[in-house]
């Protein structure tokens, strides 16, 4: 292997300092309520509404305000979500099995109550993760969800996210961003039914509330700084392997990206390109540190070194840009979304295509896929047997548990063993 460019590949730190104040916050939303989701929003987002719920007639009044175009395209990709997260959810069955005579376990996928949904609206307004978090929730069967989305200076909000967080169905909205967002989800200010789970990105702010609430809630996953790696041989096109490296390196100046190529042409031509389109992206001064930073682009041996590498950097989103892409897609395990071919690429994942775009990043992906209808089902077990089947099943846990000197776990057999013994 060899290094043809070198860059940072961020992990998800600890930052102390972030820590200490989202703790201090998180206790003083807490104890003050709404007077300390007011007292921080004002402080962050200069946003200090009546109410930071939206009601119907401000919520039919921003939908009225987005193009009927951008209505349409946005009822196709909620569609699309809509229908993969259905035909996710059919995957799920119950399970009911015989394992011994009169000994019968089973499981149910059960939803949780209440999801808290953010849809973050930071440097751009992504009003597209609405339908990424709610309607997974929704086909999985949760009965409320909440939303926030925080403000947009001097605008109030966005309306297109309006639009985008209503057609996917959440049952309220909430204008309010950051640390006070996910206390008013988890801790159920408000009015609000308190969040059996909390769900979507976030800056570091938003990624350490939900660190710090985990075990009151769940969480989705923590993701920080998005992340591609391309895997490109000789047949790929430099054009299009720099434009879709760059099409991240927008997000965040500390995106990571990753080129491995089996082509030393192909990873010369594809840096000459990422420079050549830099000059007229629009968005170069962010995508620009990223590449800068943290791109980096590896010349591999072999295809067995190129999995190796790949599997070790275990990207957010992986492209494939080879002749033969069902090799490394039949191979390859550590990676949040594979797209396939060049006639695929993360923007579709992103936006439009139907998969999820909360995904694992920073190596997560080596013990987590991301967000789907799963995520919002609690697999939950049960069992029953005969009276038979106790007498059997008591006579062995009694002496199990007497191994072990846990008298009274060994007695909760007996008296079974006896009760249903002399039958």
């Amino acid at each position: 292997m060899k290094v043809i460019k070198a860059g940072g590949h961020r992990l998800f730190e600890h930052d102390v300092e972030t820590a200490a104040t989202v703790s201090a916050m998180l206790l003083d939303l807490e104890k003050n309520g709404m007077d300390a989701v007011r007292k921080y929003s004002h402080k962050f987002d200069s946003w200090n509404p009546e109410s930071f719920q939206l009601d119907s007639a401000e919520i039919e009044r921003a939908i009225n305000e987005v193009p009927e175009v951008a209505i349409e395209d946005t009822d196709y990709c909620q569609q699309n979500v809509r229908v993969f997260a259905e035909a996710q959810l059919k995957t799920l069955l119950p399970l009911e099995v015989n394992i011994r005579p009169g000994v019968t376990l089973g499981h149910r996928h059960i939803p949780v109550n209440s999801v808290g949904s953010y849809i973050p609206g930071g440097r751009y307004p992504m009003f597209g993760s609405a339908q990424m978090s709610i309607i997974p929730a929704k086909v999985a069967g949760v009965k409320h969800v909440t939303a926030c989305t925080p403000p947009v200076r001097g605008k109030g909000y966005f309306p297109a996210t309006i639009n985008a967080i209503q057609k996917a169905g959440a049952d309220s909205i909430y204008i309010l961003g950051g640390v006070p967002a996910l206390a008013l989800m988890a801790f159920g200010l408000d009015g609000v039914p308190p969040a059996d789970m909390l769900c979507g990105a976030g800056n570091r702010f938003v990624a350490e509330a939900k660190r710090q609430l985990f075990g009151r809630c769940g969480i989705d996953l923590l993701a920080g700084p998005t992340e591609i790696l391309i895997i490109a041989d000789h047949t790929a096109d430099p054009f299009l392997v720099a434009c879709d490296l760059l099409g991240q390196a927008e997000h965040d100046p500390n995106s990571g990206l990753c080129l491995i190529t089996t082509s030393e042409e192909l990873a010369v031509k594809t840096i000459q390109e990422v420079e050549r389109q830099l000059k007229a992206l629009p968005t170069r001064d962010v995508a620009a540190l990223s590449w800068r930073d943290n791109g980096i682009v590896y010349l591999a041996n072999s295809r067995e070194e190129v999995l190796t590498l790949c599997d070790d950097y275990a990207p957010e989103h992986l492209e494939l840009h080879t002749e033969d892409d069902d090799y490394f897609a039949e191979r390859l395990s550590n990676y949040g979304s594979l797209f396939i071919g060049l006639e695929t690429t993360v923007a579709y994942g992103d936006k439009t295509i139907g998969t999820n775009h909360i995904l694992p990043t920073s190596r997560a992906a080596r013990y987590t896929g991301g967000v789907w209808v799963g995520k919002f089902l609690k697999t939950c077990t049960y069992q029953r047997m005969t009276e038979a089947a106790s007498v059997r099943t008591g006579e062995v846990t009694e002496r199990q548990c007497m191994l072990e000197g846990m008298v009274a776990h060994a007695i909760t057999a007996q008296v079974r063993v006896e009760r249903y013994g002399k039958v």
